[in-house]
């Protein structure tokens, strides 16, 4: 027994020591146990006679011979738990026979290659990535081309081919290989293929989360608002948009996140009224407002937080007006996230509030002008990515959305100018639970009091310039 146990404790060091980092060193990744689950959980919703291909996301190129860091597709991602690049899984719906072997799925890897991981880092190879993710049938990329399947035996072939996979020719089990071999496997496009079956289905697994996703979205809103809170502490008039990026992201490096969720918008002054305004590069003067819709990304699942501040710690009167009508209309909007309602319940409800506090302030003359101010959806679901999947039906236990409504007034509105450059965004992640919703961004304060009280404490995690 002695002899068995050593040897079993020889073999896991020797595994971990061919480990790729991302599943070396973090400890709270989504379990294997979930990533089959979910696969589970789309045989049940997959055809009789059917196979799911899914490829890996392609890698993309920065600049000259450098790449973006690796991002992978969250649908792979979500079906696996495997992180790395030129892959593809096989999901058959009952155990299919393949060169003698009877399997329900097979894992596609690239050949470990320690000239290039020398370079660019540690891969898994086949038996580690058989190991991370609870494949048992883990082939090499390049063995696929050759593999015996013939996938006009299938009713269905439901796929999804991901877009500006690059041809390396210096590389034989590249992703442009893998997708090249499907298509001349298929006779592609196959006549029996299905991308819609296969977009409306993960659409329907990933729209209600599950524990272990809840848990991953709470740490990364929570990071979220803690760097949401030192921009808040931190903010005065001479500092620049690219200063308050800096601040949030910090932060959220110091507590683990691997990416941001989305590319940060930290808009002041007119800027404040653009949407997705990204450049960051404007001075901050006393009296401007700043609308700051940035997040953190965890463990492949992000938060969407907005707060909108005063430069200089105070609202003025018309800020005020403007910023308490959005929050009115985003406490509205909570409310209407509820189990059985439709999705769009809670733009509907922040619409009446905004459109009605329009009139009354006198920026538009009829309640059906509201669009010229506010003209961007409140909601939308948040998972593994900033604009989740779903099915845009009544809402669940275990649905993630967005309540962020807005208005947006731009200099030179027919309006009294009194209210130019005024950009207003609150924007909040909430879970629809069983019985009402929660609000799993609550920890970075809305009101203009305590943002204004927050706005007097000194930095924590940041020195003052």
């Amino acid at each position: 027994m002695r002899s068995c146990l050593l040897l079993l404790l020889f073999f896991s060091q020797l595994v971990m020591a061919q480990m790729p980092a991302n599943y070396r060193y973090d400890k709270d990744l989504l379990s294997t146990d979930f990533h089959r689950g979910r696969r589970k959980a789309l045989r049940e919703l997959m055809p009789e006679n059917s196979v799911t291909v899914v490829f890996a996301a392609p890698e993309r190129l920065y600049s000259n011979d450098n790449d973006y860091q690796y991002h992978q597709s969250p649908n792979f991602y979500y079906l696996t738990g495997f992180a790395e690049p030129n892959s593809m899984v096989l999901i058959f719906k009952s155990p299919f026979d393949v060169n003698g072997v009877s399997t329900d799925e097979i894992l596609f890897v690239p050949a470990r290659n320690p000239e290039r991981e020398s370079w660019n880092g540690r891969r898994a190879g086949k038996e580690v990535a058989g190991e991370a993710t609870g494949i048992t049938n883990v082939l090499l990329a390049a063995e696929f081309d050759s593999l015996a399947i013939d996938f006009s035996k299938f009713d269905k072939v439901w796929y999804i081919l991901p877009k500006g996979a690059i041809d390396d020719k210096n590389v034989e089990d590249d992703l442009y290989s893998l997708v090249e071999s499907f298509k001349r496997k298929t006779n592609y496009p196959p006549s029996n293929g299905d991308v819609r079956g296969l977009s409306s289905s993960m659409a329907t697994l990933r729209e209600i989360k599950q524990p272990e996703e809840i848990v991953l979205m709470k740490k990364a809103a929570a990071m979220t608002c803690e760097g949401h809170n030192e921009i808040m502490r931190a903010l005065t008039p001479g500092m620049h948009e690219y200063d308050v990026q800096a601040i949030g992201e910090y932060v959220w490096k110091r507590n683990g996140s691997e990416f941001v969720g989305y590319p940060s918008i930290c808009g002041g002054g007119e800027n404040a009224s653009i949407l997705h305004y990204e450049s960051n590069r404007k001075g901050l003067s006393d009296g401007d407002i700043q609308l700051n819709d940035m997040a953190a990304e965890y463990h492949g699942y992000t938060a969407d937080v907005t707060r909108t501040l005063p430069v200089n710690g105070k609202f003025s009167p018309e800020q005020k007006q403007i910023y308490e009508l959005v929050l009115k209309a985003q406490q509205a909007g909570f409310e209407a996230c509820l189990p059985g309602n439709n999705f769009n319940a809670a733009h509907k409800a922040a619409m009446a509030i905004i459109s009605k506090g329009l009139v009354d302030l006198e920026i538009i003359k009829s309640e059906g002008d509201y669009r010229k101010y506010f003209f961007h959806g409140t909601s939308h679901y948040l998972g593994m990515d900033v604009h989740d999947a779903g099915t845009f039906e009544k809402l669940k236990p275990g649905v993630v959305l967005t309540v962020e409504p807005g208005i947006y007034i731009p200099e030179g509105s027919p309006c009294d100018p009194k209210w130019w450059n005024i950009g207003v965004r609150i924007e909040d992640d909430i879970l629809v639970t069983e019985t009402g919703f929660e609000n799993i961004s609550a920890a970075s304060p809305r009101t203009i009091e305590a943002i204004e009280s927050l706005m007097k404490e000194k930095p924590v995690w940041i020195k003052e310039k």
